[in-house]
């Protein structure tokens, strides 16, 4: 894994450096491979005494996501890496119970996803954030899962029994959503 640190009204030094690294490098025996991946981590510090971290670890299957807070900066640190660790192990499960079901029942999963590339741009309208994401074939519960860990009210993705581009998204009344598009 590759680590993209950055402060926020904190110097990094090298010893938080390493403890991120070190910390965050733990969870690299939840994955076959990390080839490739970048950890971006941003280190923030309020009136000198509440410290935040944010991390954003984006993998092929998986966008992992977690923040905390904290009066002590290595204190935030592991909290933040408990939170992640528990993702995973969620997320593990909640698919390796999906490929038995689907084993079972003898369906096969599509791998391939179109890459989400164009941009719409309206003079009425100030576009101030872009962003470009693989779709990934999932069913709704999994796209769910992937929603809530991003914190989103929506997501967008492949629908793997259709294969078509459908979005989840949380309602107002607490449950959620299906978007199919045709």
């Amino acid at each position: 894994m590759k680590y993209n640190i950055r402060g926020e009204n904190i110097e990094v030094t090298q010893a938080i450096r390493e403890y991120v690294e070190k910390k965050i490098g733990k969870l690299e025996r939840y994955f076959e491979t990390t080839e490739g991946v970048t950890v971006h981590v941003n280190l923030k510090v309020y009136n000198d005494k509440q410290s935040k971290i944010e991390v954003t670890i984006p993998m092929p299957q998986i966008v992992l996501r977690a923040e905390e807070r904290h009066d002590d900066m290595y204190a935030a640190i592991d909290l933040v890496v408990d939170k992640l660790e528990r993702q995973i192990r969620k997320h593990k499960t909640k698919v390796n119970r999906k490929m038995r079901e689907k084993e079972a029942n003898g369906l096969t999963l599509t791998t391939t996803a179109p890459v989400a590339t164009e941009e719409h741009e309206e003079e009425e309208f100030e576009v101030v954030r872009t962003k470009r994401f693989s779709l990934k074939p999932m069913d709704s519960e999994e796209a769910i899962l992937q929603m809530n860990m991003l914190g989103h009210n929506f997501y967008v993705f492949i629908n793997a029994e259709t294969n078509r581009t459908n979005v989840v998204y949380k309602r107002k009344d607490g449950k959620y959503g299906l978007i199919e598009a045709n």
